[in-house]
């Protein structure tokens, strides 16, 4: 116990000295809007097959034509820096009742070595360059994980994976770096768990060509590297590094810890909105800096969630960008305990 201990320390050091290096952005996304939409896999329609929480730039809409630049078309963003319009969203994690019921877990903003940020919903952005970096470019998209997969083995845990958060503060570092071996691919199922830190890494190789494939993902490939650590070598297939983005997220499942509340067929308490546990994480991505913003970021250290001068990044405080809301376009009560899982008609309200 007192060597893992002593191996978190030194790594969260190791993550304090790089961030005090400047070689990466950390900043914190609000909820935009919790809704069933999903351009990138599901465009134009409404009522897509599962629930996502949708972080970023108010242009988001059932259909994002890749050709318009929505940093231009976004009047606020949920997000700390006013530059970035992009759009980053995720599933909808939710706590299963033994009475079949469904309601949305609670998310808080995360702490840690670098310092508490401050979300209503959503999630924290990471921006990790690994040496020279090439910014995405106007129309750019991808998609990292599997909204379908079942098999926890399908998953490389270095890349989407969830921690047990053991403290109910959220700002006491716990374990080693993300997606390390104190963590699983799938959704932590222990009452002792206050939190569940669901950590998603993207790839950081791009061909160079096309911004978007029909898979969303096969434009794109992941480094030799693992982790968090800015990516590693790149295939030739696709040689052109980018910046590494990471998703994280701190679910608040200490009011879900009574065993007697959870399922007793045989399901898992927590699932994603798929109906599905943690195999089936995934994260979606569309780019939305203003100009080149992001490149001069990255060329310039621009540090964690700090205004950065050199690159033009100017931040908002929390009531800035928590205001920053959408109306749902697949307008549906969400919110409270549900009947069942949003996944074909309308929700009900258990």
């Amino acid at each position: 116990m007192q060597w893992a201990t002593l191996a978190a320390a030194a790594t969260a050091l190791l993550v304090e000295q790089a961030a005090a290096q400047g070689n990466m952005l950390r900043f914190a996304c609000s909820q935009l809007v919790v809704e069933r939409t999903d351009p990138l896999v599901n465009p134009g329609m409404k009522y897509t097959p599962h629930l996502h929480q949708i972080v970023g730039g108010d242009a988001f809409n059932v259909t994002m034509d890749p050709s318009q630049d929505i940093a231009q078309l976004s009047k606020c963003t949920s997000c700390s820096f006013v530059q970035d319009k992009s759009n980053y969203w995720t599933a909808v994690m939710f706590f299963k009742h033994k009475n079949g019921s469904y309601i949305r877990v609670p998310q808080v903003g995360n702490g840690g070595p670098q310092g508490k940020l401050i979300n209503d919903g959503g999630l924290d952005i990471y921006y990790i360059p690994s040496g020279k970096v090439t910014a995405f470019k106007k129309g750019f998209r991808m998609l990292a994980g599997n909204a379908g997969n079942t098999d926890p083995s399908k998953v490389v845990k270095s890349r989407i994976c969830h921690r047990c958060w053991t403290s109910s503060n959220e700002d006491k570092f716990v374990g080693g770096a993300p997606c390390d071996n104190s963590d699983t691919v799938d959704i932590p199922a222990d009452p002792k768990c206050k939190m569940i830190r669901q950590t998603i890494i993207f790839p950081t190789c791009w061909d160079g060509k096309n911004l978007d494939s029909p898979d969303h993902q096969s434009h794109m490939a992941y480094g030799q590297g693992s982790g968090a650590n800015g990516g590693g070598s790149c295939p030739s297939t696709h040689p052109v590094k980018v910046p590494q983005i990471m998703y994280e997220l701190m679910w608040n499942v200490t009011n879900f810890a009574d065993k007697n509340m959870w399922p007793t067929d045989g399901s898992k308490p927590f699932v994603y909105s798929m109906n599905i546990g943690g195999s089936a994480a995934h994260g979606d991505y569309v780019f939305g800096w203003e100009g080149d913003s992001l490149q001069k970021a990255m060329d310039n250290g621009c540090n964690l969630n700090n205004a950065c001068p050199k690159a033009g990044l100017t931040t908002q405080q929390p009531a800035q960008y928590n205001a920053c809301k959408k109306k749902q376009q697949a307008v549906e009560d969400v919110d409270g305990w549900l009947k069942e899982m949003p996944l074909g008609s309308k929700a009900i309200k258990a």
